[in-house]
């Protein structure tokens, strides 16, 4: 699967300007009610790019960010296309160190946050579908336990249910 192809699916969970005060993503700060409310777009928030013009980002720009600040970090080259996809948009969603230790969690090495060697190892000679579904069900359980849930909960839920039909055509 190509980088784009996984980048149109995430950007079609992700939106135009949201400039939700109840999201701490939306915070310069990532803390509610402080800093500047500057807002998500794309999915590339105020939290993680504090000094971005978010409310003017391109669709471009945010390709770019993507691919230099998430994809190439998830080591794409070495990961079968599913389990990158996977991680990509859990990576997006709650950070790459969250995602590598799911990944890590399901090809039974230690969950450092950094894919390196070992874990590589390891993924390649777990069997796909076991760490797919795996990281899927890592994330629901991670996200469910967040104190937000009761207000993004639902969105997260139809995010991973949808993860889960990609799933099945990816393996």
């Amino acid at each position: 699967m190509s980088y784009v192809k996984m980048i149109d699916r995430i950007l079609a969970y992700e939106g135009g300007l949201s400039l939700n005060p109840a999201d701490r993503g939306n915070w310069t700060s990532g803390k509610t009610g402080r800093g500047k409310l500057k807002g998500t777009k794309y999915g590339i928030s105020a939290m993680t790019y504090p000094n971005l013009d978010i409310k003017n980002l391109s669709r471009r720009q945010a390709i770019e960010i993507y691919k230099h600040d998430f994809y190439d970090k998830l080591k794409p080259s070495i990961l079968r296309d599913s389990t990158v996809f996977q991680l990509l948009d859990f990576a997006v969603n709650s950070g790459i160190p969250r995602a590598s230790k799911s990944l890590q969690k399901a090809v039974g090495t230690t969950p450092d946050g950094i894919i390196g060697p070992i874990t590589c190892k390891a993924a390649s000679i777990t069997d796909d579908f076991d760490i797919v579904f795996l990281i899927l069900a890592d994330r629901l359980e991670f996200m469910a336990s967040l104190s937000v849930w009761v207000s993004f909960g639902r969105g997260w839920a139809k995010r991973i249910a949808k993860n889960l039909r990609h799933a099945a055509q990816d393996i």
